[in-house]
């Protein structure tokens, strides 16, 4: 029995007497990483809990340094990531490496390692439990049917930590033992009614506050092609889980000082001067945020094209005039300036508006990540037959200056990443921005000294 019991079985328990979900990928991940945001921030800090414990997959879900040094943690996590380590081409700089295991290995605000089986899946999945708060959460559900499980009824639970018993006395014993005796420590439970009625409001304050950004994608399944293919689609598979491994690392710093910023901005007794500092800073780590999102969609294309998407009449010139002052704001952090030209009265375009705005986005910082201060950026948007152009220049004004940015110097890592050793900075390489925009009905060109130039097709017009 213990060695049926899979991740997948336990998320199958949270959904049962849940309705299927009405969302697709990217939507349910932006509220998996709301929840995680509104369970640490919203409930637990709030509590400050002395002792508990906690439970995750694929990856460590927590992130609140003072919750990761009082709860006990075990998180399943793919074999893959022990080898990035490995003399032999490892992945990730040594210091990393070690930053990784030894949190991992630690005593005092660390986590048990656990193999995560190939029937597990890769569906997140986190429970923790402390004297006064008891809560699973998880992803589920078909593709477009997909939602967010949020269980904290007393059976669900008390099922939930007999499926996990069992699974970690087939795995380790020790471990198994560890957790009854863990669970034993924390005396009495307290469960609270209430907690759902918390949980949804917050949940919904915080994403309708939420700025529109990237979110990650789901690893793949791993498959079972023959044996050469099989070798090239596991270096892909260990490429994904390098790359939400580090997105994981980058976010989670980056969260905690997003909250921390939120809750200095409640308050009403800050000079102006800090408050725009303050915003600042919440802009650039979103910023951060949404660009390691992009590189980590970029490696899903690369890995498996989508199927055919229902792409959708688009108002291109509205939402770049949407989209200006945002990133008039982000290019002056830098002393660049943004000029934007549309032609009146443009007809809409077929794209998918929710994906495209991130994506405009990433080509913002693309083009201007090498400018130096002083240096513009100019987007026009004009007619081109059966499509419409959008292209995006850079000038710099010191001639010699200009000259020498005209050099293309990237190096690519892969087929995903490409690296500019002028400003050090890590970007997505021009063959994987050219999927992401065919994927979303564009065609990118893109010249030396030319910027980048991005064709859409014009939508017919509605009846």
């Amino acid at each position: 029995m213990s060695h049926s019991i899979s991740l997948t079985t336990i998320q199958q328990r949270l959904a049962e007497g849940v309705p299927p979900g009405r969302v697709d990928e990217a939507t349910v991940r932006r509220l998996w990483w709301a929840a995680l945001d509104t369970l640490q921030d919203d409930i637990l800090l709030p509590m400050n809990p002395e002792k508990g414990l906690w439970l995750a997959a694929p990856l460590p879900a927590l992130y609140e340094p003072r919750l990761l040094e009082r709860l006990k943690g075990w998180v399943w996590a793919p074999d893959e990531l022990e080898s990035l380590h490995s003399p032999q081409g490892g992945l990730l700089p040594p210091s990393r490496v070690r930053s990784i295991h030894e949190r991992s290995n630690s005593a005092v605000g660390g986590y048990q390692r656990l193999p995560l089986r190939q029937s597990d899946g890769h569906e997140p999945l986190l429970l923790i439990i402390t004297p006064d708060v008891q809560i699973a959460l998880a992803l589920h559900g078909k593709p477009a049917e997909r939602h967010l499980l949020m269980r904290s009824d007393q059976e669900t639970l008390s099922d939930l930590l007999k499926m996990l018993d069992l699974r970690l006395n087939s795995e380790d014993p020790d471990h198994a033992i560890e957790l009854r005796q863990a669970l034993a420590d924390l005396g009495p439970l307290q469960s609270n009614p209430e907690l759902e009625k918390i949980f949804w409001p917050r949940l919904a304050e915080r994403l309708a506050g939420m700025a529109p950004s990237l979110t990650l994608q789901p690893l793949a399944e791993r498959s079972h092609p023959t044996k050469a293919r099989g070798e090239a689609n596991q270096e892909t598979s260990a490429e994904l889980i390098l790359l939400e491994a580090l997105t994981h690392e980058v976010r989670t710093p980056l969260a905690t000082i997003r909250t921390l910023i939120h809750t200095l901005l409640r308050r009403n007794d800050l000079p102006g001067v800090v408050v725009n500092r303050l915003k600042q800073i919440n802009a650039e780590c979103t910023e951060q945020i949404d660009r390691f999102g992009l590189i980590f969609h970029a490696a899903e294309l690369q890995r498996q094209p989508p199927e055919a998407s229902m792409l959708a009449h688009t108002d291109l010139g509205a939402m770049l005039a949407m989209l200006h002052p945002a990133w008039c704001q982000q290019l002056e952090r830098r002393g660049v300036e943004l000029q934007l030209d549309i032609s009146p009265d443009l007809p809409e375009v077929l794209s998918d508006p929710r994906r495209l705005e991130p994506m405009l986005g990433g080509l913002i910082d693309r083009t201007s990540r090498g400018l130096p201060a002083g240096g513009s950026l100019s987007l026009t948007l004009r007619p081109a037959g059966h499509r419409l152009k959008l292209q995006i220049l850079s000038q710099i004004p010191n001639i010699e200056e200009q000259a020498a940015s005209g050099k293309d110097q990237n190096a690519d890592l892969g087929p995903v990443l490409s690296w500019d050793p002028k400003t050090g900075s890590l970007q997505l390489s021009q063959a994987a921005t050219q999927r992401m925009l065919a994927s979303l009905g564009g065609w990118l060109t893109q010249r030396r000294d030319k910027g980048l130039t991005v064709f859409f097709p014009i939508a017919e017009e509605k009846l």
